[in-house]
C-alpha cells in the first residue's frame, strides 16, 4: 500500500520541473494536512496522497490528453495506486465540468465519480494559487478567472462550477468546525 511519502515522492518527480505548479502542490498538501480532521480517519491519508497527486498530469511526461486529472488518474491506476486515490485525482475541482468543456466526459466516466467529504476536503486544499499562496474562495476564482482567456475551456469551467464548488468547501468547513469542537 503507498504512503503519504510515495506520494510526495511521485508528485516531486513529475511535477517540480514545472516551476511554480510545484510550489502550488506543496501548498495543497500542507494544507490537505491541516484539513484531514474534515474527514473520517480512516481516509486521511488518501486526502493527503490525493493532494501531493492531483496535479501530476501536467507532467509532459504523462499528459497525453492535456486534461490533467484524467492524465494523472490514468497513470496512477496503471502504477497500482488505489481506487480511491485514482479517483480523487480524476475528479478534483471540478473536473467533471471541465471534461465537458474538453468533450472528454466518456472517458473520464472511465473513474467513478464519488461525491463525499475527502473529495470536498480536496476541493478546499486546493484553493491554493499557482505559486502556493493561500487564498479566499472568490479569490481563488477571480485569479482562475484573469489567468485563463474567456474562450479557454478551464475559464468556462469555473464559470459553471463555482457554486458547486463552493458547496463542497461550505461543508468540508463545517466538518472541520465539528471536528474541532
Amino acid at each position: 500500500m503507498a504512503s503519504i511519502e510515495d506520494a510526495r515522492v511521485a508528485a516531486e518527480r513529475l511535477v517540480s520541473p514545472l516551476g511554480r505548479r510545484w510550489h502550488h502542490v506543496q501548498a495543497v498538501a500542507a494544507r490537505a494536512s491541516e484539513l484531514a480532521r474534515a474527514v473520517p480517519s480512516p481516509d486521511r491519508e488518501a486526502l493527503v496522497q490525493a493532494a501531493w497527486l492531483h496535479d501530476i498530469g501536467y507532467s509532459p511526461e504523462i499528459g497525453h490528453t492535456r486534461f490533467h486529472p484524467l492524465d494523472g488518474a490514468r497513470y496512477l491506476r496503471d502504477e497500482g495506486w488505489s481506487r480511491q486515490i485514482v479517483n480523487l485525482v480524476a475528479h478534483h475541482s471540478g473536473a467533471r465540468f471541465e471534461a465537458v468543456e474538453r468533450g472528454l466526459s466518456s472517458e473520464l466516466a472511465e473513474f467513478p465519480f464519488e461525491d463525499n467529504p475527502v473529495l470536498d476536503a480536496l476541493v478546499w486544499a486546493d484553493l491554493t494559487g499557482p505559486s502556493g499562496q493561500p487564498l479566499l474562495f472568490e479569490d481563488r476564482i477571480s485569479e482562475i478567472l484573469e489567468r485563463y482567456p474567456e474562450s479557454d475551456p478551464v475559464h468556462q469551467t469555473w464559470l459553471k462550477a463555482a457554486s458547486v464548488m463552493r458547496e463542497a468547501i461550505n461543508r468540508a468547513e463545517e466538518r472541520l468546525a465539528r471536528a474541532s469542537a
